[in-house]
């Protein structure tokens, strides 16, 4: 396992690094999301990556029934699953399709085929998957909940709901891009 942290003020390092060898810790610089993803990306090893944010929870059996699902469908690039929302008193709040990284587990070749995650304040996620679906990747969404996703005040999507306009600036690049590509 790879931890980035992108240059955390609390003791996100120290924890990390307290779990020895299975856990690798990049102590970064702040540089946002994407920069962190990315550098995750550079230096992790293996056939598969998965993403996981610092205040989310994986279910155990996450990564075995999405392997599964890549190793019985040789043209599957990637496998999403359900997330549920919740709150720190872990009451559940919704249970929906995780269209987000935290519920994926994708092929490393596939992900090198869309490229790197674009620096965006919100939204890095949204031009990424618009890029792999232009890519034409296949993805499959389990039934399964596979991730727990937290909701509290200190979530970027929270902490910067004045800035939510830049997902119509991410909408409008995917876009842009759309119109100008070759057909």
């Amino acid at each position: 396992m790879l931890v980035v942290d992108d240059g955390s003020t609390d003791a996100s390092v120290r924890i990390a690094r307290a779990y020895g060898g299975p856990v690798r810790c990049l102590a970064e610089p702040a540089r946002g999301v994407a920069a962190a993803l990315n550098r995750g990306t550079e230096v992790a090893r293996g056939e598969f990556l998965a993403f996981l944010d610092a205040d989310d929870v994986w279910l155990p059996e996450k990564l075995a029934l999405q392997l599964a699902a890549l190793r019985a469908q040789s043209g599957l690039d990637g496998v999403f699953g359900h997330a549920t929302n919740f709150r720190a008193s872990r009451t559940a709040l919704r249970t929906l399709p995780g269209y987000y990284r935290g519920s994926l587990l994708i092929r490393r070749q596939s992900f090198e085929q869309v490229g790197p995650f674009v620096q965006w304040r919100l939204g890095e996620f949204v031009d990424w998957y618009a890029r792999a679906v232009d890519a034409k990747l296949g993805f499959l969404m389990l039934p399964d909940v596979v991730v727990l996703r937290r909701v509290h005040d200190a979530n970027t999507g929270v902490r910067l709901r004045g800035e939510r306009d830049e997902y119509a600036r991410v909408l409008k690049a995917v876009l842009d891009r759309r119109r100008s590509a070759p057909r």
